[in-house]
């Protein structure tokens, strides 16, 4: 018997070992062009500075997206068509997808939220028999998009109008603004965080939700990056996250500074890999 033992162990040893495979995300965007629409957020500055890395450079490295940015330091909603006039005359058609990611100044700026459609009652036919020289008419009521540049849903109307004119047959993708903590950026931008109201009584909560609703109302995907990229600035163990997270001085002008308003690198990358995650749900090319 133990003959045997010596034997087998010995055929046990010459036998090859098989390494175990690795894991791997196949990704269906890798190499696709994507162009990000936005506020400071996405603006590419922050990389140019070198202030930190940004959810689209990083999404560069986890799912080999190449990036054409186009978002800006302040920018609401209405100023997404002016980014979508630069893409165009730069980029024209050479795209393939387009995210878009802003609202959270328009809160700031206590943008009202408005309505998407008005409403009127109109004659309509209903129904008519073959040949017959009018058929049966009824009162429905009708409604029709509002392009309001006052309003954030106006706003969004008038966005997503111009994108699905010009770009038919591209995946369009909306984000959630991400939550707010406190923002002391200069003597001129005070920003309180998330648990007060703007200037016309609404929450950042709401804001969020009208993105939501834009998914339906325009027919695209919309990915809720306020909850699932976990970052919450009231909490103070979440301090990590964020560029300046607590209340100190400029090096520059000496006044105090806090932000809690944009993500710093630590930030941008837990976002990146929510959104990548989310991204491998969705094609990336549709024509």
């Amino acid at each position: 018997m133990k003959r045997l033992a010596i034997i087998v162990a010995m055929l046990c040893l010459a036998l090859p070992v098989v390494a175990k495979p690795k894991a791997e995300i196949k990704s269906q965007w890798r190499g696709v062009r994507v162009a990000y629409l936005g506020d400071s957020i996405t603006d590419k500055r922050q990389v140019e500075k070198g202030q930190n890395e940004t959810y689209w450079s990083y999404l560069e490295g986890i799912l080999g997206i190449e990036s054409f940015v186009y978002g800006i330091s302040g920018h609401q909603w209405h100023q997404i068509p002016g980014q979508t006039d630069k893409l165009i005359k730069e980029h024209g058609q050479e795209v393939d997808a387009i995210m878009i990611f802003v609202g959270t100044n328009d809160y700031n700026a206590n943008v009202p939220l408005g309505e998407w459609y008005s409403e009127e009652v109109v004659e309509v036919e209903v129904s008519g028999k073959k040949g017959a020289k009018s058929g049966v008419m009824a009162e429905r009521k009708k409604r029709t998009i509002l392009m309001d540049k006052n309003t954030v849903r106006g706003r969004i109307n008038i966005a997503m109008s111009q994108l699905k004119h010009e770009y038919p047959t591209k995946q369009i993708i909306l984000l959630t603004p991400i939550h707010r903590g406190d923002a002391f950026l200069s003597d001129r931008s005070i920003q309180p965080n998330e648990l007060y109201a703007n200037g016309v009584g609404e929450y950042i909560d709401a804001y969020v939700d009208v993105v939501k609703e834009a998914g339906n109302v325009w027919a695209v995907p919309v990915i809720d990056l306020n909850s699932i990229c976990g970052l919450y600035p009231l909490e103070e163990t979440n301090a990590l996250y964020w560029r300046r997270a607590t209340l100190g001085k400029s090096e520059k002008s000496g006044k105090k500074r806090i932000d809690r308003l944009h993500p710093n690198s630590a930030g941008h990358l837990r976002m990146a890999h929510a959104l990548a995650y989310q991204l491998l749900g969705y094609p990336a090319k549709l024509d």
